[in-house]
């Protein structure tokens, strides 16, 4: 399909770009990779009248470690990302997720703040933000603000970025050392879209009880989720297969499971048990 007429302008800042989105009055969209708008323009399932192109705002790409967190700007591609040695150093598991995002052509072009912003909950991204501790820095004609990722994400496509503000950075908490981390998903044969994606990152202590140990879920239901139920079965135990396998029937309990013609909310309620529990064995066997 043809997408509906809409007016074009380039920021060359995230001023300029607050200031383009204010002057649209409610009918502007923010455009930067385009993988998830374009195809929603081609459906018209969002009609804007002026879409903001911040592809050239310098200022919104780039790794660097503040403290105890490694912030990532908006407009870091997420080729950028895999190849990134701090990501490599201190985050392998955001590194791990972003390998298995679309194919090449997506990977080189989309961004992680497009993804974040998108909301989508069959992408890969939500879930590893959850169990990373993340917070999405925003810029608004009022000022700055993090806003915690359990905050951020309020339903399908839908998140807590006003109208006329931008996503600049993501910053996300360092594990403690000696933590271990996975991504594991089950992909849509067709989309390659997550059906049950679960991130899962933990750490024992000097006799061998858990300390740490942080479990995001996506693509299971209308939104991705810290599966705290597990969290709580786990930390101070000693790790066991049937400690884990019993943690991993509780994936299902801190959210709703969604329902459409590839997969019941019965089989997504197993997803989430099974690869919970082949992520956990990963990082604590």
């Amino acid at each position: 399909m043809i997408p509906s007429a809409f007016s074009y302008v380039q920021a060359s800042s995230v001023q300029e770009a607050i200031r383009l989105l204010k002057e649209s009055n409610g009918e502007g969209k923010v455009i930067a990779g385009g993988h998830s708008l374009i195809p929603l323009l081609k459906f018209r399932l969002t009609t804007p009248g002026t879409l903001v192109d911040i592809g050239q705002v310098a200022e919104l790409r780039g790794v660097r470690k503040e403290g105890n967190r490694l912030v990532i700007g908006a407009l870091t591609t997420y080729r950028q990302i895999v190849s990134d040695p701090l990501v490599a150093e201190h985050l392998p598991v955001l590194a791990q997720a972003v390998r298995q995002i679309g194919d090449i052509q997506v990977r080189n072009r989309g961004t992680i703040g497009g993804n974040l912003a998108h909301a989508d909950p069959a992408a890969d991204l939500p879930g590893v933000a959850l169990a990373l501790d993340a917070m999405l820095e925003i810029q608004g004609e009022d000022g700055a603000e993090a806003v915690e990722a359990e905050s951020f994400f309020l339903g399908p496509l839908i998140t807590a970025l006003a109208e006329t503000s931008l996503l600049t950075a993501v910053s996300f908490l360092l594990p403690p050392p000696g933590t271990k981390s996975t991504y594991l998903k089950y992909a849509h044969p067709a989309s390659g879209y997550a059906v049950a994606g679960v991130c899962a990152l933990a750490a024992a202590d000097a006799h061998g009880r858990i300390s740490y140990v942080r479990v995001g879920i996506n693509g299971v239901g209308d939104m991705a989720y810290r599966a705290r139920s597990v969290e709580e079965k786990l930390l101070g135990q000693i790790p066991t297969a049937d400690l884990i396998a019993e943690a991993a029937l509780l994936a299902a309990e801190d959210a709703e499971m969604g329902s459409d013609m590839f997969a019941s909310a019965e089989y997504r309620r197993h997803l989430s048990e099974v690869y919970t529990q082949k992520a956990l064995q990963q990082v604590l066997l």
